[in-house]
């Protein structure tokens, strides 16, 4: 795609980590970027390193919030809606489970997914030429200890995926899932373990190159530059380090 043609990308998460490298990515592949997430100091960053990029305040657990965003996107050319939005909120045994932490989870990762899917679907079919991306996880497929609120949250992003291109079949928008392994962010493994960062750093001790964010939004922008009648059901990205969910090699003194 040219910059003239590649229409109008929503990313949301997009204030920090895979969020906020998608958003650049897609900026410098000629979109024309909505950003949207909670925190517009945040964004403001982001929005600084490209032209392209326009900060949205956006909170995908607020029915108002995704609808305000749709309504001010009427008569645009929406063409690529990168559903972001997500987070892990704790690492407890089932048996010790926070169901706060649980609520959450499926709020941001689940409901917020749908919440946006179906506020800007009607401007992606219009485009002629829609696209949905969904980060899911490897977790969305292969279960862990500690992870339930995790993998049960992401495992329901696959199924969205899944069921969302059977029922879109024959409309002209495509849908893919990315499922990365071990991302290293600023925040996401802090957020799990409640803002502890030495724990946190224990996630990735010994893995010589965990992946980046940079690494997910290129996938993304790949996805999003192939031709409208190619369709990437499901990309799985990890380290090469991480051959699966409970294989990592380390390198620990």
């Amino acid at each position: 795609m040219t910059p003239r043609d590649a229409g109008t990308a929503v990313v949301t998460g997009a204030s920090s980590g895979i969020g906020a490298a998608t958003a650049i990515a897609l900026a410098e592949r000629g979109f024309r970027v909505i950003a949207g997430a909670r925190r517009l100091d945040r964004l403001a960053e982001v929005a600084a390193r490209h032209e392209r990029i326009t900060p949205v305040h956006l909170d995908v657990t607020d029915q108002a919030s995704v609808e305000a965003l749709a309504a001010a996107l009427e008569g645009e050319d929406v063409t690529v809606l990168v559903a972001n939005a997500g987070g892990a909120f704790d690492a407890a045994t089932i048996a010790d489970a926070d169901l706060d932490a649980w609520e959450r989870a499926h709020q941001v990762n689940v409901l917020g997914t749908v919440r946006t899917v179906q506020a800007l679907l009607p401007l992606l079919v219009d485009s002629g030429r829609g696209l949905i991306v969904l980060m899911g996880s490897t977790a969305g497929r292969i279960v862990y200890e500690g992870g339930g609120s995790y993998t049960a949250a992401k495992h329901a992003v696959a199924a969205i995926a899944g069921t969302l291109r059977l029922e879109l079949n024959g409309l002209p928008v495509r849908v893919s899932e990315i499922a990365p392994g071990m991302v290293r962010t600023d925040e996401f493994a802090v957020n799990r373990f409640g803002g502890d960062a030495d724990k946190a750093a224990t996630v990735y001790q010994g893995v010589a190159e965990p992946l980046t964010a940079e690494d997910i939004a290129e996938a993304v922008a790949w996805i999003a530059t192939t031709p409208p009648h190619v369709n990437v059901d499901l990309m799985v990205l990890r380290p090469l380090a991480q051959a699966a969910q409970h294989k990592v090699h380390r390198i620990l003194p």
